[in-house]
């Protein structure tokens, strides 16, 4: 396999940040120092390190819901000393989030040692559906919706089509599905449309639900879960 996925598989970063480390010659193979992304290696056979340290890809499998809660930040350690999602999941194994929830945004993180499966949940080819329950100031006109859920122009270009739904009015709460990962994508969105975002909860990523679980907590996914995922 490329070198890169080999990277992204063994959890040390996503292919792009893995490629960057490639070129940057940080990653060595067999003792020599690699700084071209399409390198092959054999897994099996071959001795790859991240800054003189070896990596391997794990072969136990780990898949987690967490229910994130605001005031933590979506990663496995913080040069600031932030509290993280780690700091909440009592495992020995190396995991990494599957996409991010901004410091002040709560709800569904799935967490995992399987690259492969970032990967794919993560690229927008694939267009994994993510629903937020987001408390707005403010009632949004009905044209303002339509001009939501056809897309709104951030950064020079059009997102991606979304749902949008009104499910309560007191406080004012929508419901809303997107499929891309645009940072701070949902409250940025609301702003173009005239809302401010007072409180915002990841329910939802494609059929996954956070069901009961109490913020803060988490569990391991069924059997069910992971193949429902795998065929996303």
């Amino acid at each position: 396999m490329r070198l890169q996925k080999f990277l992204a598989m063994a959890q040390v970063a996503s292919r792009r940040k893995s490629e960057e480390l490639i070129f940057s010659g940080r990653v060595s193979v067999n003792g020599s120092v690699v700084t071209e992304a399409g390198v092959k290696v054999d897994s099996a056979s071959d001795t790859v390190s991240v800054d003189g340290k070896e990596v391997k890809i794990c072969d136990k499998k780990i898949y987690i819901m967490l229910h994130k809660p605001t005031g933590c930040v979506t990663t496995a350690n913080d040069q600031f000393g932030r509290k993280c999602v780690m700091d909440y999941i009592d495992t020995e194994e190396r995991l990494y989030p599957v996409g991010r929830l901004d410091y002040d945004t709560s709800g569904l993180l799935l967490l995992t040692n399987d690259g492969e499966l970032t990967y794919r949940l993560t690229h927008p080819k694939h267009n994994v559906e993510k629903t937020y329950a987001a408390v707005v100031d403010r009632e949004p006109a009905q044209a303002d919706m339509r001009r939501f859920s056809e897309g709104i122009m951030l950064d020079g270009r059009m997102t991606a089509p979304a749902r949008i739904e009104l499910t309560d009015k007191d406080p004012v709460t929508l419901r809303i599905t997107i499929h891309e990962g645009r940072n701070r994508q949902v409250r940025r969105m609301c702003e173009a449309i005239g809302c401010r975002v007072l409180r915002l909860e990841r329910t939802a990523v494609g059929e996954l639900t956070l069901g009961d679980l109490k913020k803060g907590k988490y569990r391991h996914l069924t059997e069910k879960e992971i193949a429902y995922l795998k065929e996303l």
